[in-house]
Protein backbone atom coordinates (compact mmCIF):
# COMPACT_ATOMS: atom_id res chain seq x y z
CA UNK A 1 0.00 0.00 0.00
CA UNK A 2 1.69 3.43 -0.90
CA UNK A 3 2.49 5.49 1.80
CA UNK A 4 -0.50 8.12 3.07
CA UNK A 5 -2.94 6.12 1.01
CA UNK A 6 -6.56 6.02 3.02
CA UNK A 7 -7.16 2.51 4.82
CA UNK A 8 -9.45 1.47 7.93
CA UNK A 9 -7.35 -0.28 10.75
CA UNK A 10 -9.78 -1.12 13.78
CA UNK A 11 -9.21 -3.67 17.17
CA UNK A 12 -11.90 -5.80 17.64
CA UNK A 13 -12.76 -6.40 20.81
CA UNK A 14 -15.35 -9.08 21.13
CA UNK A 15 -18.75 -8.90 22.95
CA UNK A 16 -18.95 -11.94 25.68
CA UNK A 17 -19.90 -9.49 28.60
CA UNK A 18 -23.30 -8.13 29.31
CA UNK A 19 -23.93 -4.26 30.25
CA UNK A 20 -26.66 -2.23 31.40
CA UNK A 21 -29.55 -1.44 28.88
CA UNK A 22 -30.37 2.25 28.85
CA UNK A 23 -33.74 1.04 27.24
CA UNK A 24 -35.46 -0.88 29.25
CA UNK A 25 -32.64 -0.70 32.55
CA UNK A 26 -31.69 -4.76 32.58
CA UNK A 27 -28.52 -4.31 34.39
CA UNK A 28 -26.44 -7.11 32.36
CA UNK A 29 -28.82 -7.64 29.65
CA UNK A 30 -27.15 -5.35 26.53
CA UNK A 31 -25.06 -7.74 24.40
CA UNK A 32 -22.67 -5.79 21.33
CA UNK A 33 -19.61 -6.90 19.49
CA UNK A 34 -17.27 -3.64 19.19
CA UNK A 35 -14.08 -2.34 17.98
CA UNK A 36 -11.82 0.09 18.26
CA UNK A 37 -11.57 2.55 14.81
CA UNK A 38 -7.93 4.35 14.81
CA UNK A 39 -9.06 5.39 10.98
CA UNK A 40 -11.99 4.82 8.35
CA UNK A 41 -12.73 5.08 5.11
CA UNK A 42 -16.24 6.84 4.38
CA UNK A 43 -16.89 2.93 1.91
CA UNK A 44 -16.26 1.03 4.80
CA UNK A 45 -18.36 2.49 7.64
CA UNK A 46 -20.97 2.60 4.87
CA UNK A 47 -20.29 -0.94 4.05
CA UNK A 48 -20.52 -1.47 8.44
CA UNK A 49 -23.72 0.25 8.99
CA UNK A 50 -25.39 -1.38 6.10
CA UNK A 51 -24.34 -4.76 7.98
CA UNK A 52 -25.69 -3.04 11.31
CA UNK A 53 -22.68 -1.98 12.90
CA UNK A 54 -22.72 1.99 14.14
CA UNK A 55 -19.91 4.32 15.76
CA UNK A 56 -19.97 6.55 18.59
CA UNK A 57 -16.60 8.42 18.84
CA UNK A 58 -14.25 6.10 17.48
CA UNK A 59 -15.77 3.00 18.70
CA UNK A 60 -17.87 0.84 16.50
CA UNK A 61 -19.98 -1.25 17.81
CA UNK A 62 -23.11 -3.89 16.67
CA UNK A 63 -25.57 -5.46 19.18
CA UNK A 64 -25.94 -8.74 19.51
CA UNK A 65 -29.67 -9.38 18.20
CA UNK A 66 -30.71 -12.34 18.92
CA UNK A 67 -28.90 -12.04 22.44
CA UNK A 68 -29.50 -8.37 23.47
CA UNK A 69 -32.52 -7.51 25.59
CA UNK A 70 -33.42 -4.77 23.46
CA UNK A 71 -32.58 -5.69 19.68
CA UNK A 72 -31.42 -2.48 17.78
CA UNK A 73 -32.36 -2.21 13.73
CA UNK A 74 -30.74 -0.34 11.81
CA UNK A 75 -33.43 2.10 10.27
CA UNK A 76 -33.45 3.99 7.09
CA UNK A 77 -35.93 6.24 5.58
CA UNK A 78 -36.20 7.42 1.40
CA UNK A 79 -35.21 10.95 1.54
CA UNK A 80 -36.24 11.66 -2.04
CA UNK A 81 -39.76 10.21 -1.87
CA UNK A 82 -40.72 11.29 1.96
CA UNK A 83 -43.56 13.27 2.98
CA UNK A 84 -43.77 14.94 6.31
CA UNK A 85 -46.79 13.68 8.11
CA UNK A 86 -49.13 15.66 9.93
CA UNK A 87 -47.01 15.44 13.26
CA UNK A 88 -44.54 16.97 11.42
CA UNK A 89 -46.25 19.95 10.16
CA UNK A 90 -47.14 20.79 13.32
CA UNK A 91 -43.55 20.70 13.88
CA UNK A 92 -42.95 22.90 11.64
CA UNK A 93 -45.62 25.61 11.88
CA UNK A 94 -44.64 25.88 15.57
CA UNK A 95 -41.01 26.65 14.62
CA UNK A 96 -42.43 29.18 12.04
CA UNK A 97 -44.93 30.85 14.36
CA UNK A 98 -41.84 30.98 17.28
CA UNK A 99 -39.62 32.59 14.66
CA UNK A 100 -42.02 35.10 13.35
CA UNK A 101 -44.00 36.26 16.13
CA UNK A 102 -41.84 34.56 19.20
CA UNK A 103 -44.76 32.48 20.08
CA UNK A 104 -42.93 29.95 22.06
CA UNK A 105 -45.40 26.73 22.81
CA UNK A 106 -46.58 26.45 26.34
CA UNK A 107 -46.29 22.03 26.33
CA UNK A 108 -43.72 20.86 26.27
CA UNK A 109 -41.77 19.26 22.68
CA UNK A 110 -43.39 16.13 21.98
CA UNK A 111 -40.64 13.62 24.56
CA UNK A 112 -38.94 13.00 21.23
CA UNK A 113 -36.20 10.43 22.94
CA UNK A 114 -33.49 10.45 20.54
CA UNK A 115 -30.77 8.55 20.79
CA UNK A 116 -28.85 8.86 24.28
CA UNK A 117 -25.23 8.88 24.31
CA UNK A 118 -24.51 7.63 27.58
CA UNK A 119 -27.31 4.92 28.00
CA UNK A 120 -26.68 3.36 23.91
CA UNK A 121 -25.47 -0.07 23.53
CA UNK A 122 -21.94 -0.09 22.98
CA UNK A 123 -21.04 2.80 24.51
CA UNK A 124 -19.04 0.56 27.32
CA UNK A 125 -15.91 1.46 24.90
CA UNK A 126 -12.71 -0.21 24.72
CA UNK A 127 -11.66 -2.43 27.33
CA UNK A 128 -7.95 -2.20 27.24
CA UNK A 129 -5.71 0.98 25.73
CA UNK A 130 -5.49 1.60 22.36
CA UNK A 131 -1.70 0.57 20.95
CA UNK A 132 -0.35 3.93 20.05
CA UNK A 133 1.81 2.47 17.24
CA UNK A 134 -1.61 2.44 15.18
CA UNK A 135 -2.67 5.77 16.90
CA UNK A 136 -0.73 6.96 13.46
CA UNK A 137 -0.94 4.43 11.02
CA UNK A 138 2.34 4.21 9.66
CA UNK A 139 2.46 0.93 6.95
CA UNK A 140 5.83 0.29 5.77
CA UNK A 141 5.26 -2.93 3.64
CA UNK A 142 2.71 -5.61 2.34
CA UNK A 143 3.21 -8.86 2.70
CA UNK A 144 1.21 -10.99 0.19
CA UNK A 145 0.09 -14.63 0.94
CA UNK A 146 2.63 -16.44 -0.73
CA UNK A 147 5.54 -14.35 1.14
CA UNK A 148 6.46 -11.58 -0.85
CA UNK A 149 6.22 -7.95 0.58
CA UNK A 150 4.98 -5.43 -2.54
CA UNK A 151 3.65 -2.32 -2.31
CA UNK A 152 -0.07 -2.62 -3.44
CA UNK A 153 -2.80 0.28 -3.54
CA UNK A 154 -6.09 -0.65 -2.01
CA UNK A 155 -9.19 0.26 -3.76
CA UNK A 156 -12.34 1.17 -2.14
CA UNK A 157 -15.46 0.12 -4.62
CA UNK A 158 -18.61 1.61 -3.86
CA UNK A 159 -21.78 -0.64 -3.70
CA UNK A 160 -24.91 0.08 -3.73
CA UNK A 161 -26.52 -0.86 -0.50
CA UNK A 162 -28.49 -4.50 -1.15
CA UNK A 163 -32.79 -3.79 -0.30
CA UNK A 164 -35.61 -5.80 -0.95
CA UNK A 165 -38.66 -4.23 -3.59
CA UNK A 166 -41.30 -3.02 -2.32
CA UNK A 167 -42.78 -1.58 -5.42
CA UNK A 168 -41.75 2.26 -4.46
CA UNK A 169 -40.29 2.31 -7.81
CA UNK A 170 -36.34 3.81 -7.88
CA UNK A 171 -35.07 6.25 -6.62
CA UNK A 172 -34.38 9.29 -8.70
CA UNK A 173 -34.04 13.19 -8.94
CA UNK A 174 -37.13 15.07 -7.78
CA UNK A 175 -39.28 16.32 -10.83
CA UNK A 176 -39.45 20.02 -12.00
CA UNK A 177 -42.58 21.22 -10.32
CA UNK A 178 -42.03 19.61 -6.89
CA UNK A 179 -40.30 21.28 -4.19
CA UNK A 180 -39.73 25.24 -3.93
CA UNK A 181 -40.37 26.09 -7.85
CA UNK A 182 -41.73 29.18 -8.60
CA UNK A 183 -43.48 27.78 -11.40
CA UNK A 184 -45.19 24.92 -9.79
CA UNK A 185 -48.93 25.56 -9.51
CA UNK A 186 -50.37 27.04 -6.37
CA UNK A 187 -51.45 24.47 -3.74
CA UNK A 188 -54.95 23.43 -3.48
CA UNK A 189 -56.90 23.10 -0.37
CA UNK A 190 -56.48 19.91 1.99
CA UNK A 191 -60.32 18.76 0.64
CA UNK A 192 -59.46 18.80 -3.53
CA UNK A 193 -56.12 17.13 -2.31
CA UNK A 194 -57.92 14.40 -0.26
CA UNK A 195 -60.58 13.99 -2.83
CA UNK A 196 -57.32 13.34 -5.40
CA UNK A 197 -56.01 11.06 -3.55
CA UNK A 198 -59.05 8.95 -2.75
CA UNK A 199 -59.85 9.15 -7.26
CA UNK A 200 -55.89 8.05 -7.69
CA UNK A 201 -56.34 5.37 -4.74
CA UNK A 202 -59.80 3.98 -6.35
CA UNK A 203 -57.63 4.15 -10.02
CA UNK A 204 -55.09 2.02 -8.92
CA UNK A 205 -57.24 -0.62 -6.99
CA UNK A 206 -58.80 -1.32 -10.88
CA UNK A 207 -55.54 -2.15 -12.06
CA UNK A 208 -55.41 -6.09 -12.20
CA UNK A 209 -58.82 -6.74 -11.50
CA UNK A 210 -58.74 -5.26 -7.76
CA UNK A 211 -54.54 -6.14 -6.96
CA UNK A 212 -52.96 -2.84 -5.65
CA UNK A 213 -50.76 -1.66 -8.40
CA UNK A 214 -48.01 -1.55 -6.36
CA UNK A 215 -48.03 -5.72 -7.16
CA UNK A 216 -48.63 -5.75 -10.60
CA UNK A 217 -45.89 -7.41 -12.65
CA UNK A 218 -45.92 -4.35 -15.15
CA UNK A 219 -47.54 -1.22 -12.36
CA UNK A 220 -49.80 1.38 -14.51
CA UNK A 221 -48.11 4.81 -14.43
CA UNK A 222 -49.95 6.90 -11.85
CA UNK A 223 -52.33 9.28 -13.06
CA UNK A 224 -50.56 12.58 -12.42
CA UNK A 225 -52.68 14.77 -10.24
CA UNK A 226 -51.59 18.07 -8.49
CA UNK A 227 -48.54 17.08 -6.31
CA UNK A 228 -48.75 17.15 -2.69
CA UNK A 229 -46.08 20.00 -1.40
CA UNK A 230 -42.36 18.91 -1.27
CA UNK A 231 -40.83 18.69 2.25
CA UNK A 232 -38.76 22.29 1.07
CA UNK A 233 -41.78 24.19 0.65
CA UNK A 234 -42.82 23.39 4.53
CA UNK A 235 -39.49 24.23 5.72
CA UNK A 236 -38.96 27.56 3.57
CA UNK A 237 -42.60 28.31 4.92
CA UNK A 238 -41.64 27.96 8.58
CA UNK A 239 -38.83 30.69 7.39
CA UNK A 240 -40.78 33.76 7.71
CA UNK A 241 -39.39 36.88 5.14
CA UNK A 242 -38.53 39.46 8.20
CA UNK A 243 -38.94 37.13 11.50
CA UNK A 244 -38.60 38.21 14.82
CA UNK A 245 -36.04 35.40 15.27
CA UNK A 246 -33.36 34.61 12.70
CA UNK A 247 -32.35 31.21 12.43
CA UNK A 248 -29.43 29.91 10.53
CA UNK A 249 -28.15 26.10 10.17
CA UNK A 250 -24.35 25.93 9.64
CA UNK A 251 -22.25 23.05 8.40
CA UNK A 252 -18.82 23.03 9.85
CA UNK A 253 -16.57 19.77 9.58
CA UNK A 254 -15.26 18.12 12.57
CA UNK A 255 -12.82 16.00 11.67
CA UNK A 256 -10.57 17.24 10.74
CA UNK A 257 -11.72 20.40 12.78
CA UNK A 258 -12.04 23.09 10.44
CA UNK A 259 -11.71 26.45 11.87
CA UNK A 260 -15.27 27.55 12.20
CA UNK A 261 -15.70 24.43 14.19
CA UNK A 262 -12.57 25.51 16.66
CA UNK A 263 -13.83 29.05 16.68
CA UNK A 264 -17.55 27.67 18.11
CA UNK A 265 -16.21 24.53 20.33
CA UNK A 266 -16.97 25.96 23.84
CA UNK A 267 -20.41 27.53 22.79
CA UNK A 268 -21.40 23.82 21.39
CA UNK A 269 -19.98 22.11 24.38
CA UNK A 270 -21.80 24.76 26.82
CA UNK A 271 -25.40 23.44 25.11
CA UNK A 272 -24.36 19.64 25.34
CA UNK A 273 -23.51 20.12 28.88
CA UNK A 274 -26.83 21.69 29.43
CA UNK A 275 -28.82 19.51 27.19
CA UNK A 276 -27.42 16.03 29.11
CA UNK A 277 -27.82 17.47 32.77
CA UNK A 278 -31.45 18.53 31.83
CA UNK A 279 -32.58 15.98 29.99
CA UNK A 280 -30.88 12.96 30.57
CA UNK A 281 -30.26 14.18 34.42
CA UNK A 282 -26.46 13.62 34.26
CA UNK A 283 -25.00 15.15 37.42
CA UNK A 284 -22.81 18.52 36.08
CA UNK A 285 -19.66 16.32 36.76
CA UNK A 286 -20.10 14.02 34.13
CA UNK A 287 -20.42 15.54 30.64
CA UNK A 288 -17.11 16.71 30.73
CA UNK A 289 -15.25 18.54 27.93
CA UNK A 290 -13.36 15.26 27.36
CA UNK A 291 -16.36 13.19 27.05
CA UNK A 292 -18.02 15.48 24.57
CA UNK A 293 -15.18 15.37 22.28
CA UNK A 294 -14.30 11.75 22.74
CA UNK A 295 -18.24 10.92 21.94
CA UNK A 296 -19.03 13.57 19.57
CA UNK A 297 -16.02 15.04 18.06
CA UNK A 298 -14.00 12.23 17.54
CA UNK A 299 -14.26 10.49 14.50
CA UNK A 300 -12.25 7.84 12.84
CA UNK A 301 -13.51 8.79 9.39
CA UNK A 302 -11.29 10.43 6.64
CA UNK A 303 -12.33 13.14 4.50
CA UNK A 304 -12.75 12.28 1.32
CA UNK A 305 -13.41 14.23 -1.58
CA UNK A 306 -14.65 13.30 -4.99
CA UNK A 307 -15.63 14.72 -8.17
CA UNK A 308 -18.94 12.64 -7.76
CA UNK A 309 -19.63 13.47 -4.41
CA UNK A 310 -20.65 16.53 -2.40
CA UNK A 311 -19.26 20.02 -2.31
CA UNK A 312 -18.41 19.82 1.52
CA UNK A 313 -17.25 16.21 0.95
CA UNK A 314 -17.81 13.46 3.01
CA UNK A 315 -16.91 12.24 6.39
CA UNK A 316 -18.03 13.42 9.88
CA UNK A 317 -20.18 16.81 11.07
CA UNK A 318 -21.97 19.26 12.91
CA UNK A 319 -24.74 20.92 11.63
CA UNK A 320 -25.14 23.81 14.00
CA UNK A 321 -28.40 25.86 14.69
CA UNK A 322 -27.51 29.55 15.18
CA UNK A 323 -31.00 31.45 16.87
CA UNK A 324 -29.72 35.31 17.09
CA UNK A 325 -26.14 35.12 17.17
CA UNK A 326 -25.86 31.93 19.39
CA UNK A 327 -25.91 28.22 18.95
CA UNK A 328 -29.37 26.28 20.25
CA UNK A 329 -29.37 22.95 18.91
CA UNK A 330 -26.57 20.66 17.03
CA UNK A 331 -27.10 17.68 14.63
CA UNK A 332 -23.45 15.29 14.37
CA UNK A 333 -24.17 13.56 11.00
CA UNK A 334 -21.94 11.89 8.69
CA UNK A 335 -21.46 12.32 5.57
CA UNK A 336 -21.48 8.80 3.49
CA UNK A 337 -21.35 7.68 0.03
CA UNK A 338 -24.85 7.06 -0.01
CA UNK A 339 -26.34 8.39 2.85
CA UNK A 340 -26.71 11.28 5.46
CA UNK A 341 -25.85 9.29 9.11
CA UNK A 342 -27.70 10.68 11.77
CA UNK A 343 -25.22 10.45 15.05
CA UNK A 344 -26.52 12.58 17.67
CA UNK A 345 -28.41 15.85 18.46
CA UNK A 346 -28.12 17.99 21.77
CA UNK A 347 -30.47 21.17 21.80
CA UNK A 348 -30.46 24.16 25.04
CA UNK A 349 -33.01 23.05 27.13
CA UNK A 350 -34.99 26.04 26.77
CA UNK A 351 -36.10 25.33 23.19
CA UNK A 352 -37.16 21.83 24.00
CA UNK A 353 -40.85 22.57 23.17
CA UNK A 354 -40.09 23.76 19.45
CA UNK A 355 -39.43 19.96 19.41
CA UNK A 356 -36.21 20.49 18.39
CA UNK A 357 -35.34 16.64 18.08
CA UNK A 358 -37.88 16.46 15.08
CA UNK A 359 -37.03 19.60 13.21
CA UNK A 360 -33.89 18.86 13.15
CA UNK A 361 -34.16 15.67 11.49
CA UNK A 362 -36.52 16.65 8.93
CA UNK A 363 -33.68 19.38 7.88
CA UNK A 364 -31.35 16.29 7.86
CA UNK A 365 -33.83 14.82 5.51
CA UNK A 366 -33.92 17.95 3.35
CA UNK A 367 -30.12 18.19 3.55
CA UNK A 368 -29.98 14.16 2.21
CA UNK A 369 -31.96 15.65 -0.38
CA UNK A 370 -29.70 18.59 -1.31
CA UNK A 371 -26.40 16.28 -1.17
CA UNK A 372 -28.38 14.20 -3.77
CA UNK A 373 -28.44 16.62 -6.13
CA UNK A 374 -24.82 16.67 -6.22
CA UNK A 375 -24.47 13.09 -5.53
CA UNK A 376 -26.59 10.91 -7.73
CA UNK A 377 -26.62 7.85 -5.36
CA UNK A 378 -26.48 9.80 -1.69
CA UNK A 379 -30.10 9.18 -1.51
CA UNK A 380 -31.23 7.68 2.25
CA UNK A 381 -31.23 9.29 5.22
CA UNK A 382 -30.09 6.82 8.23
CA UNK A 383 -31.78 7.49 11.74
CA UNK A 384 -29.71 4.78 13.74
CA UNK A 385 -31.35 2.26 15.32
CA UNK A 386 -35.03 1.16 15.49
CA UNK A 387 -36.36 -0.32 18.81
CA UNK A 388 -39.59 -1.87 18.87
CA UNK A 389 -39.42 -3.39 22.14
CA UNK A 390 -38.87 0.44 23.19
CA UNK A 391 -41.94 2.73 22.77
CA UNK A 392 -40.68 5.57 23.37
CA UNK A 393 -38.10 4.76 20.23
CA UNK A 394 -40.74 3.83 18.22
CA UNK A 395 -40.94 7.44 16.55
CA UNK A 396 -37.96 6.68 14.14
CA UNK A 397 -41.06 4.63 12.02
CA UNK A 398 -42.53 8.00 11.16
CA UNK A 399 -40.10 8.85 8.42
CA UNK A 400 -41.79 7.34 6.08
CA UNK A 401 -40.82 5.68 3.66
CA UNK A 402 -38.32 3.79 5.31
CA UNK A 403 -36.94 0.78 5.46
CA UNK A 404 -35.14 -1.74 8.89
CA UNK A 405 -32.19 -3.74 8.44
CA UNK A 406 -32.52 -7.93 8.20
CA UNK A 407 -30.12 -9.10 10.96
CA UNK A 408 -29.73 -12.16 9.18
CA UNK A 409 -29.36 -11.48 5.47
CA UNK A 410 -28.62 -7.83 5.60
CA UNK A 411 -31.06 -6.92 2.89
CA UNK A 412 -33.30 -3.89 3.78
CA UNK A 413 -36.85 -4.61 3.73
CA UNK A 414 -39.98 -1.92 3.94
CA UNK A 415 -40.42 -1.29 7.63
CA UNK A 416 -44.40 -1.92 7.33
CA UNK A 417 -43.40 -5.80 6.43
CA UNK A 418 -41.51 -6.12 9.88
CA UNK A 419 -43.90 -4.44 12.08
CA UNK A 420 -46.08 -7.70 12.23
CA UNK A 421 -43.03 -9.87 13.05
CA UNK A 422 -41.50 -7.34 16.30
CA UNK A 423 -45.08 -7.26 17.60
CA UNK A 424 -45.03 -11.09 17.74
CA UNK A 425 -40.78 -11.11 19.02
CA UNK A 426 -38.59 -9.16 19.88
CA UNK A 427 -36.14 -10.30 17.59
CA UNK A 428 -37.24 -11.13 13.97
CA UNK A 429 -35.91 -12.18 10.62
CA UNK A 430 -37.03 -9.85 8.27
CA UNK A 431 -36.04 -11.41 4.71
CA UNK A 432 -39.33 -13.91 3.63
CA UNK A 433 -36.97 -15.73 1.38
CA UNK A 434 -36.13 -19.21 3.08
CA UNK A 435 -33.25 -19.84 1.19
CA UNK A 436 -31.82 -16.02 1.44
CA UNK A 437 -28.60 -16.13 3.42
CA UNK A 438 -25.91 -13.38 3.89
CA UNK A 439 -24.41 -12.73 0.42
CA UNK A 440 -20.75 -11.61 2.23
CA UNK A 441 -20.90 -14.24 4.08
CA UNK A 442 -17.24 -15.47 5.12
CA UNK A 443 -16.05 -17.62 3.21
CA UNK A 444 -12.18 -17.50 3.33
CA UNK A 445 -10.65 -16.34 6.34
CA UNK A 446 -6.86 -16.80 5.10
CA UNK A 447 -7.53 -14.04 2.77
CA UNK A 448 -9.11 -11.15 5.90
CA UNK A 449 -5.99 -8.56 6.14
CA UNK A 450 -4.06 -8.00 9.33
CA UNK A 451 -1.97 -5.38 10.45
CA UNK A 452 1.03 -6.96 12.07
CA UNK A 453 4.68 -4.95 13.07
CA UNK A 454 3.32 -2.65 10.43
CA UNK A 455 3.23 -4.93 7.87
CA UNK A 456 -0.29 -5.94 5.92
CA UNK A 457 -0.61 -9.30 5.08
CA UNK A 458 -3.36 -11.91 4.54
CA UNK A 459 -4.47 -13.98 7.95
CA UNK A 460 -2.94 -17.29 6.55
CA UNK A 461 0.71 -15.61 6.01
CA UNK A 462 0.41 -13.67 9.69
CA UNK A 463 -0.89 -17.69 10.98
CA UNK A 464 1.96 -18.91 9.16
CA UNK A 465 4.60 -16.08 11.43
CA UNK A 466 3.11 -16.96 14.37
CA UNK A 467 2.99 -20.62 14.72
CA UNK A 468 0.72 -21.45 17.74
CA UNK A 469 -0.91 -18.38 18.04
CA UNK A 470 -4.43 -19.23 19.38
CA UNK A 471 -6.41 -16.18 18.10
CA UNK A 472 -8.38 -17.78 15.39
CA UNK A 473 -11.34 -18.04 17.04
CA UNK A 474 -11.55 -14.17 17.85
CA UNK A 475 -10.26 -13.09 13.95
CA UNK A 476 -12.88 -15.74 12.32
CA UNK A 477 -15.69 -14.16 14.63
CA UNK A 478 -14.75 -10.36 13.72
CA UNK A 479 -14.28 -11.51 9.81
CA UNK A 480 -17.69 -13.10 10.12
CA UNK A 481 -19.32 -9.93 11.24
CA UNK A 482 -17.70 -7.56 9.32
CA UNK A 483 -18.03 -9.86 5.99
CA UNK A 484 -15.78 -11.07 3.66
CA UNK A 485 -15.86 -7.69 1.48
CA UNK A 486 -14.46 -5.75 4.24
CA UNK A 487 -12.63 -8.26 5.86
CA UNK A 488 -10.59 -8.11 2.95
CA UNK A 489 -10.15 -4.85 3.09
CA UNK A 490 -10.38 -3.65 6.83
CA UNK A 491 -6.85 -3.75 8.42
CA UNK A 492 -7.66 -6.12 11.88
CA UNK A 493 -4.49 -4.85 14.27
CA UNK A 494 -2.42 -7.58 15.90
CA UNK A 495 0.28 -7.44 18.96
Amino acid sequence: MAAGSSCTIVEYFGGDDGYRCGYCKNEKGNFSHGMWSHAMTVQDYQDLIDRGWRRSGKYVYKPIMNKTCCPQYTIRCHALNFQPSKTHKKILKKMSKFLSKGEMPTEQGDGEPMDSLCEEGGLHGPAKVCHPEVASPVVTAILTEEGDTTPVEFETARKDPVSVPDGRGPESTPKPGVGADPGRPLCRKAKELRKARRLQKEQKRQVGGGVPASVTSNPATPVQLNQPKALEEFINESLPDSPLHHLEVRLVRSNPPSSQFKASFDASYQVYKLYQMAIHHDPPDKPTESQFRRFLCDSPLEMEMSPDGPAAGYGSFHQQYWLDGRIVAVGVVDVLPTCVSSVYLYYHPDFASLSLGSYSALREVAFTRQLQKQSPKLCFYYLGFYIHSCNKMRYKGQYQPSDLLCPETYVFVPIERCIPSLEQTHYARFNQDPDAGDTHVLKDLGRALVLYRRTVMPYAAYARKRKGSNDEMEVAQYAGLVGQVCAERILLYRA
